[in-house]
């Protein structure tokens, strides 16, 4: 596979340097973090994700939470793994079918993160119905939650990394290990299945992660199986 670079004699700045759809995607992120720290509670109850059946819930959520934020720290971890594995990605696969890729992994994480929360709320229900104080609370709790960050589709996007560079060497900040991109995904995913089952690490969605993660896998296996995934004019 080859790269041909055009230089048109302009010199841009760092944005122009990155791919369109990566670039955009951060930028849009930036828009919604300052228009949050502005009006929190506007931009949190309009476009944060929350349960299907909270009175707060709209259907455009479950796309504009992606571009939602926490903290500080939360968008640059984010927007710095975009960066670093989104330019990547987008120049392998095309812009097209990166956009594609990006937002398919972040409704595949919803749909897993909702699945988890859908057996929750089962399990607190019939606690309910046997006049259980603390699963009223729980099943109130789920519905006034909300959900925030790209983090569904970029786990995806580093899935989708690990399978196309999949002996590129990773290392991690803390602990400063080095491993071949397909085994960090591995123990990422690893991390998030524990981290989601025990409870350990509460107020962060690891099985939407999970979910991102999956549909990353399973679209590159269908580009691949189909013969498509070096053709970026093909998205099925």
């Amino acid at each position: 596979m080859a790269y041909n670079y055009y230089n048109d004699g302009r010199r841009g700045g760092f944005l122009s340097s990155l791919p369109t759809v990566t670039k955009n995607l951060i930028i849009i992120n930036v828009i919604l973090f300052v228009a949050t720290l502005i009006n929190e509670n506007f931009m949190v109850g309009t476009f944060a994700l929350f349960y299907p059946t909270s009175r707060y819930f709209h259907w455009w959520q479950v796309v504009t939470h992606m571009f939602m934020h926490g903290g500080f720290w939360h968008i640059f971890f984010n927007m710095y793994t975009l960066l670093i594995f989104g330019s990547v990605v987008e120049r392998y696969l095309g812009p097209k079918k990166f956009l594609l890729f990006y937002f398919v992994c972040g409704l595949g994480a919803v749909a897993l993160h909702f699945g988890v929360q859908y057996l929750q709320m089962q399990s607190y229900m019939e606690g309910a119905a046997l006049g259980n104080a603390a699963a009223l609370q729980q099943i109130e709790a789920i519905k006034l939650t909300p959900t925030v960050g790209a983090s569904g589709a970029i786990y995806g996007v580093l899935m989708g990394y690990a399978m196309l560079f999949p002996e590129s060497k990773m290392t991690l900040l803390f602990p400063p290990v080095t491993l071949s991109a397909k085994w960090m995904v591995v123990i990422f995913a690893a991390i998030e299945l524990v981290t989601g089952v025990s409870g350990l690490a509460s107020g962060i969605a690891h099985f939407a992660h999970l979910g991102g993660m999956l549909i990353g896998w399973l679209m590159i296996l269908a580009w691949r199986k189909r013969g498509i995934l070096f053709d970026q004019d093909k998205l099925f």
